[in-house]
């Protein structure tokens, strides 16, 4: 049996993220791909993603591992995806890795960035990729706020789902945030996350950024473990899924 590990790239704007879904007429990512392996392989094949990226968020870097018994090359392999697959999903590679290899289970950290237009004007074709900030954003009190978020911390004000059962402890290795006169990146590099737990850590940024919060709300919000303190959820389209980090 051959274990089979691609690089993912996709535009999740009209998806309901990667993971498949119990209800009925849910669309996926990994819903698309898996019924292309399926025609590929006569038979269902189980897909194994590294990230449960939510509705709406992109990747560059999706990590997806599954097993098979098919004599194709690789090469054919993803040319035979990349031929079915809808043009908004791409496999970037395809290589085969140890029986062993584990997508989600062995991950040791996930590098997301969350992309910001400041323009004076809304770009027309960047619009389901970035959010766009009606307001200047000060970088260095954003920059000031986020070393409070470094380090092991419990996360749960950064949680919208109050009956949480598992731990919120998480480790945030870094943040990093570059702006330069129109534009602002903030990428974020995290041991795991749990859904929205990016984008709520984002929008609790912006709104330092916008001066609505200061940088050393940050601890006071974290020490709460109260979401209600956090910043708002920011919009799922500025959202990428960079990397996947093993060791």
């Amino acid at each position: 049996m051959r274990n089979i590990r691609m690089v993912i790239e996709y535009d999740g704007s009209r998806y309901d993220g990667w993971q498949k879904q119990a209800r009925a007429g849910s669309n996926t990512i990994q819903d698309k791909i898996e019924q292309v392996l399926g025609k590929m392989e006569g038979k269902p094949v189980e897909l194994i993603g590294a990230a449960r990226t939510e509705a709406g968020v992109h990747a560059y870097g999706q990590i997806a591992n599954f097993k098979t018994d098919s004599k194709l090359k690789l090469y054919e392999i993803k040319q035979y995806l990349n031929r079915y697959l809808p043009m908004d999903i791409a496999v970037l590679e395809v290589d085969e890795v140890a029986e062993r290899f584990h997508s989600s289970f062995l991950a040791k950290a996930f590098v997301y960035e969350y992309k910001v237009s400041m323009a004076e004007v809304p770009s027309v074709f960047q619009r389901k990729y970035e959010y766009y900030s009606f307001h200047k954003l000060d970088r260095e009190k954003m920059m000031q706020g986020a070393k409070y978020a470094l380090g092991k911390h419990d996360f749960r004000a950064f949680s919208d789902n109050k009956r949480m059962k598992k731990s919120t402890e998480r480790t945030i290795h870094s943040i990093d945030i570059y702006a330069d006169f129109d534009s602002l990146s903030i990428t974020v590099e995290v041991d795991d996350c749990w859904p929205r737990m990016i984008r709520i850590l984002v929008g609790t940024l912006l709104a330092i950024g916008k001066g609505e919060k200061q940088p050393e709300d940050m601890k006071k919000i974290i020490d709460s473990l109260d979401r209600e303190q956090a910043g708002e959820t920011a919009e799922a389209k500025g959202l990428f899924l960079n990397d996947v980090i093993y060791e």
